[in-house]
């Protein structure tokens, strides 16, 4: 074990947080977007409380046991007019006003909805943080991608795709239970933006796994200026 946090983005660790919270405050009171067999009963449940759990174990290894080699100087996202530790506050409105007008209803209650669709789009952009730091760090000489950190932040977007196939496959209960189709839409377009996003990272990705190098960004937008 390295111990080591640099490169990871606690900005999208504390937004996955996030995630994780409101995701648990609509799946525990209700049922609406679980699977209908025996795993809705537990297995969601069981996958998302771990998810928090190692989540916040990540956030404090980062900010307490490893914060020495924590590189909050290329961790800048968001730092416009609020602390930096505070950045993640510009990913959480959007997501959450767009939450509160376009949900799907399977829950039959609004919070509970609101939560569930709040967390899906917040979801989709949680990661942009991270791959904003890799950009800053690539202006570094001789910066190289932890592989462990390129595996997981790939994994995140395979698990996107994923999601999407499975939405793809539920847009008319989704639209149907909404009375409007655009819900289903949203809910679909959510998980495109997250690959979409994703799609740069996932070049030099494969692409270093098919020469078998380590992982290296291009520097051409390493030194954008802060979002």
């Amino acid at each position: 074990m390295s111990k080591s946090c640099r490169g990871i983005s606690v900005k999208s660790l504390e937004a996955y947080a996030v995630v994780f919270v409101f995701r648990l405050l609509s799946i525990v009171r209700h049922e609406g977007y679980l699977p209908w067999d025996k795993s809705g009963d537990w297995f969601y449940h069981v996958v998302e409380i771990s998810s928090m759990g190692l989540v916040s174990l990540s956030l404090y290894l980062t900010l307490v046991r490893f914060r020495n080699t924590y590189d909050a100087q290329t961790d800048t996202f968001g730092n416009l007019h609020v602390p930096d530790h505070l950045g993640v506050v510009w990913l959480l409105g959007p997501p959450l006003v767009l939450a509160l007008l376009l949900h799907p209803n399977l829950n039959s209650e609004f919070f509970s909805d609101v939560c569930w669709t709040f967390a899906m789009y917040l979801e989709s952009i949680a990661i942009f943080p991270q791959l904003y730091q890799f950009q800053r760090q690539a202006a570094q000489k001789n910066f190289e991608v932890e592989i462990l950190h390129a595996h997981f932040v790939s994994a995140l977007g395979l698990a996107r795709i994923i999601e999407m196939i499975f939405w793809s496959s539920s847009f008319r209960e989704l639209s149907h239970s909404s009375n409007s189709t655009w819900v289903g839409i949203f809910v679909l377009v959510a998980q495109i933006v997250h690959i979409l996003i994703m799609l740069d990272f996932f070049y030099y990705y494969f692409n270093a796994l098919k020469s078998g190098t380590p992982m290296r960004l291009p520097q051409h937008t390493a030194g954008a200026g802060m979002v």
